[in-house]
């Protein structure tokens, strides 16, 4: 038989509306429609990161640099290269009558900006602002309540509202800010008092390249060129890294866990084509009878399970493209995506695969033994079962290799998706052992004296027992619920225990060194009883590290080792007499006071050791311009958890003393204390400072916690539903065998309520074990992320999991009972006749 006519053949005996394929249709487009959704999004991002590369970060080249601008041999190197914009970025308070915000200020000279249009309300396009001018972001006019026009207060300065922000074009180059935008002249930072030697701000120059270079090379030959200056090099093809590495990871987890639930709906997926084709088993005995070979029926079925496929995949293709722009709606504001129609076809061929790959490794198994259903079945009836096919074997080993080969392939990091796709298998596997001791231990148990009960045991275990593949795919699903909940609610109590113990009421930077005692008595004058903690707060880079006589210089280094990313960039430094509070030595001696030896430094333990460093190796520090060198006298262990003064780097107080510098100080007051005053009181007699409400930053982060929660939930819910696919499969599978069951029972005298109580009862039996399943494997799984990889303590909320596991598992039988409902309308006579 040719392949056109078993096509033939196939497309007569397919229902039009797919019945009895359905389930295989649906698992498809949902695997697939998740598949799609997730890679047209990314490609979305990613291509309006490559489009407007040079607009997000406001050049083709970005230097950024603490505490310095460009020296005249920098700047004549960048002005040989193009167009030049320079400007500073630091925090500082905005005032207005008697309220006070903590803003970030940006300084921009002339060009700016040198790729995009800055907008302003009512759609008015604007350059840089000049004089006392500013242009406020919506947030800072909301908060000190201007509108233009309005005159308000900046360290020394009085200035007035030009405009209220609409496109800020190179927005998403910043990262992250403690406040809104103000964006000033450049000048005007240093007319205000905020710019005196030691005060921590940024300094950041743009570079519109003049010739047709590659922007990365660009950035190779200046670390070249000036490997000590401190450069922190951005260039327009990595615009916003922290948001490149956000959506690459996102994209690649969210990727592997919609492709983990489209295997678990593989399950449902053998489940729902075995139940068709035993319907077909008429069909097949007819065209063996006929003269057809089993390649033949192979040839037709194959058919009409690539067609039901096919179709779940193109519908889910449509149905993720036209989910991103409501996406993209949500993510407004957050990520760079516009709110439209996004076509990727790699994305989409991805996805695509991907279905195919699933439906073909769980279709063929059952597929392959319909090859040798015997012609005779025709009298046989349901009496003959349908043989083993040990060639299926091949067919699933080779499409679950494609499938692992794709996703390594496809991913950015290949250990991290072989490691995830490993851990998969793992906890499958082991769910489908588990599902068989089930099985086992229900044959064991002693059998109940209640009927229903008897019969309802008997189902668990009994020969055709979907036990095992809804434990797997459904104790899956669970699980996740159950580590997820665990992990955000243990989260949320370590906040709720450490925070509020820990956290003080303010940072205020930029306390000048010879007014600490003046800066310590205007806060005892409000708070007698404050707690003030002064460090002295300096940026530097590391230069060079190893041993002495065989030192490493950062600046020839390929990559950066893991773990030691404080080599990367300019970090804070600070220097200390005493052990910093909140450390432990873990190696070496302190220095004590009052020493004025060598220069001596004291590093994070767990940076040392991911950076290859001992006890009396040496660490060449840039700071200003200048270079600082340093032996490792002492290792400590920091508490990173702590809301307080956290440094990679303490050094002895000679190696920094004479260094222009300012002080970072927090302020905790005590119970009771209102803050307003304080607050008011240190902008007035401190403007250069910049005072920020820990508060406010702490209820940001439990806003992204929340939303963290919602969408690893929202994650986790693919994979449940995926199992209530899988249920609803291995009750389409056995609805044949139910039905003849529940005539004879219908037959024995058996009414409708005893049927339904004994189907509740069996789904009961195996949520029972499935809830204990779930609650261990998830448990023991959200105790090594939150105590391991977290390192935080081990505080789930017992009461919150199980209300999670709860409604997973009152879904579940929802379902289960919802789909055993047309049993019951099966009329005995004429079901009888039937088989």
């Amino acid at each position: 038989m040719s392949w056109a006519t078993a096509w033939k053949i196939a497309r007569r005996d397919l229902n039009a509306r797919f019945k009895g394929l359905r389930l295989l249709l649906v698992c498809i487009f949902l695997g697939t429609a998740a598949l799609a959704a997730i890679g047209s999004l990314t490609a979305a991002i990613e291509r309006e990161l490559a489009a407007n590369g040079q607009a997000f970060l406001g050049g083709d080249v970005q230097i950024e640099l603490w505490q310095r601008g460009l020296n005249e041999e920098e700047r004549g190197a960048l002005e040989e290269l193009g167009t030049v914009s320079s400007g500073t970025r630091l925090q500082a308070m905005a005032r207005k009558d008697d309220i006070a915000a903590p803003v970030e200020l940006k300084a921009v000279d002339t060009a700016y900006p040198l790729y995009g249009t800055l907008v302003l309300d009512g759609g008015r396009e604007a350059g840089a602002p000049t004089g006392n001018e500013a242009y406020l972001a919506p947030g800072a006019a909301d908060r000190l309540g201007v509108s233009e026009g309005n005159a308000f207060l900046i360290g020394t300065e009085t200035l007035t509202v030009g405009g209220i922000i609409e496109d800020e074009p190179d927005r998403l180059g910043e990262g992250f800010q403690l406040g809104p935008t103000i964006i000033v002249a450049e000048d005007l930072p240093a007319r205000a008092g905020l710019l005196a030697p030691g005060a921590m701000y940024q300094s950041k120059t743009r570079v519109a390249l003049s010739e047709q270079r590659a922007p990365e090379q660009v950035a190779v030959d200046l670390m070249e060129q000036f490997p000590d200056a401190g450069f922190d090099i951005d260039t327009a093809d990595r615009a916003a890294p922290g948001t490149d590495r956000f959506v690459e990871r996102m994209s690649e987890f969210l990727t592997l866990v919609g492709l983990a639930a489209l295997v678990i709906a593989g399950i449902g997926i053998g489940g729902g084509v075995s139940s068709y084709l035993d319907a077909r088993r008429q069909s097949v005995a007819t065209l063996k009878v006929l003269g057809a070979d089993s390649r033949d029926i192979a040839r037709v079925y194959a058919l009409q399970i690539f067609a039901a496929s096919a179709v779940g995949s193109l519908a889910g293709l449509a149905v993720g493209v036209a989910v991103v722009p409501i996406l993209a709606s949500a993510l407004d504001g957050l990520l760079p995506v516009n709110a439209g129609f996004v076509f990727d076809p790699g994305a989409l061929l991805l996805a695509a695969s991907y279905g195919l790959l699933v439906a073909l490794v769980f279709a063929a198994p059952p597929l392959m033994r319909a090859r040798h259903f015997p012609a005779m079945a025709l009298m046989r009836a349901r009496v003959a079962p349908l043989a083993r096919d040990k060639s299926a074997v091949l067919v699933v080993i080779v499409g679950l290799a494609a499938i692992v080969a794709l996703a390594l392939l496809t991913s950015t990091r290949p250990m991290l998706a072989g490691g995830f796709l490993a851990g998969a298998a793992v906890v499958l596997g082991l769910l489908a052992l588990l599902g068989w001791l089930i099985r086992k231990g229900a044959a064991a148990l002693p059998r109940p004296q209640s009927p229903i009960a008897r019969a309802a045991l008997a189902n668990i275990h009994r020969p055709g027992s979907s036990t095992s593949a809804l434990v797997t795919a459904l104790g899956f699903g669970l699980a996740a619920f159950v580590l997820l909940a665990a992990i955000q609610s243990s989260i949320d109590g370590n906040i709720e225990s450490r925070v509020p113990e820990q956290a003080p009421d303010y940072f205020v930077l930029d306390v000048p060194r010879d007014r600490e005692a003046d800066f310590r008595t205007l806060v005892e004058e409000t708070d007698a009883d404050a707690q003030v903690r002064s460090v002295a707060a300096l940026r530097g880079a590391v230069l060079a590290f190893g041993p002495k006589g065989d030192l490493t210089r950062t600046s020839t280094l390929e990559e950066i080792p893991d773990g030691a990313w404080a080599l990367r960039g300019e970090r804070g430094l600070t220097y200390s007499e005493d052990v910093p509070e909140g450390n432990a030595l873990t190696g070496g001696e302190w220095w004590g006071p009052m020493y004025e030896g060598e220069p001596l430094v004291s590093v994070d333990e767990e940076f040392a050791k991911s950076a290859g460093l001992e006890i009396g190796d040496k660490l060449v520090f840039g700071v200003l311009g200048a270079e600082i060198e340093t032996r490792i006298a002492n290792t400590r262990r920091i508490d990173w958890e702590s809301m307080g003064f956290n440094y990679v780097f303490v050094l002895s107080p000679n190696a920094l003393r004479d260094t222009p510098h300012n002080l970072a100080a927090t302020i905790e007051l005590s119970d009771g204390t209102p803050t307003g005053p304080l607050l008011q009181s240190l902008v007035r007699e401190f403007p250069s400072t910049s005072v920020i409400e820990v508060g406010g930053v702490l209820q940001q982060a439990r806003t992204i916690l929340e939303q963290v929660g919602l969408a690893t939930l929202a994650a986790a819910s693919v994979a449940v539903l995926a199992g209530l696919a899988v249920l609803l499969g291995a009750i389409a599978a056995a609805r044949a065998s139910r039905t003849y069951d529940t005539v004879v029972l219908r037959v024995l005298g058996a009414d409708r309520k005893q049927v339904l109580t004994m189907q509740l009862a069996e789904y009961a039996f195996l949520a029972g074990a499935l809830a204990l399943v779930a609650l261990g494997l998830g448990t023991l799984t959200a105790w090594l992320v939150v105590t391991q990889l977290f390192e935080f303590d081990w505080l789930p909320d017992w009461g919150q999991v199980l209300a999670v596991l709860g409604l997973g598992l009152a879904v579940v039988l929802a379902f289960a009972v919802g789909g055993s409902l047309p049993l019951l309308r099966a009329k005995p006579a004429q079901a009888l006749r039937a088989l």
